[in-house]
């Protein structure tokens, strides 16, 4: 066989079918979901206990301990938001990071769009986020927050996050094949990430620790997502938007960064598509 006709044999990153490719994903994505609570007698009960009590430990500890929530309305509500969607974006890239990995035996036996497995991975977190979200709204109701129509924006602000955390998961799976260590440094530049984003308090609270840090913070893509999301849930000064917080350039920017965070995971991972199997 031919060099060329090698290399025509390998299997691409996104196959020739764009049909194919969304039935492949959807079919891996619900298979996973599944697979992940059978035999399970609480089922998805336990994939909303997480978030609730990472929710549970960080609200007593700001409100009883530190009291960075005094004169704060709803600061639970905002938590509980903000929790929920970092634990999106932590769950899609860090199962991400490994998967390729994990499904060797289904790659080498298998001729199918690679792309398929990053892209199944994070739209299995996206069913998690679905329904964790469903927990945000009754549990802002109950805090005496009103439905309105700026709760739509939520639906945008996820899709970042989607983006977002889809682009990173490309990238970091197609890493992780050649680079093994990709996997330790994700998790702590993950947790550093974490802290150095307003999700335990709101960006204003920023001014508290340092002036004018919060025009920095938002450059920060999941910085400036996460106060609009507490502006659309709860809105009010103190929790204003992005914009009103930084500048629209700085949103700008940090949108900007998530667009070429995505199309840089595209690129790579286009790249190393047809080397994978040989490369595991």
């Amino acid at each position: 066989m031919t060099t060329h006709a090698v290399r025509a044999y390998r299997p691409s990153a996104l196959g020739e079918d764009a049909r194919r490719f969304a039935e492949l994903t959807v079919t891996l994505a619900r298979n996973e979901f599944k697979l992940r609570y059978f035999g399970s007698v609480l089922g998805y009960v336990w994939s909303l206990m997480r978030p609730l009590l990472f929710f549970g430990v960080i609200y007593v500890v700001f409100t009883q301990i530190f009291s960075i929530s005094k004169g704060v309305p709803h600061y639970g509500v905002y938590l509980l938001t903000g929790v929920v969607l970092w634990n999106y974006l932590a769950e899609a890239t860090g199962n991400c990071v490994n998967c390729l990995v994990a499904r060797e035996a289904m790659l080498r036996k298998v001729r199918f769009p690679r792309m398929v497995i990053p892209v199944s991975v994070s739209l299995t977190a996206v069913f998690n986020l679905v329904m964790n979200f469903i927990a945000v709204i009754v549990f802002a109701i109950a805090n005496g927050v009103s439905p309105r129509a700026q709760w739509l924006e939520l639906i945008p602000i996820a899709l970042a996050f989607i983006v977002l955390a889809t682009g990173l998961g490309m990238l970091l799976s197609a890493l992780y094949v050649r680079f093994r260590d990709m996997q330790p440094i994700w998790e702590v530049a993950l947790q550093a990430w974490f802290y150095a984003s307003p999700v335990m308090y709101p960006a204003v609270k920023y001014e508290h620790f340092a002036s004018g840090f919060a025009h920095v913070a938002l450059l920060n893509p999941a910085g400036t997502l996460l106060t609009q999301a507490g502006h659309a849930v709860i809105g009010g000064p103190h929790y204003a938007s992005a914009v009103t917080i930084g500048s629209a350039r700085t949103v700008a920017i940090a949108l900007a960064l998530i667009g070429a965070i995505f199309a840089l995971g595209w690129w790579v991972f286009l790249r190393e598509a047809p080397r994978v199997a040989e490369n595991l």
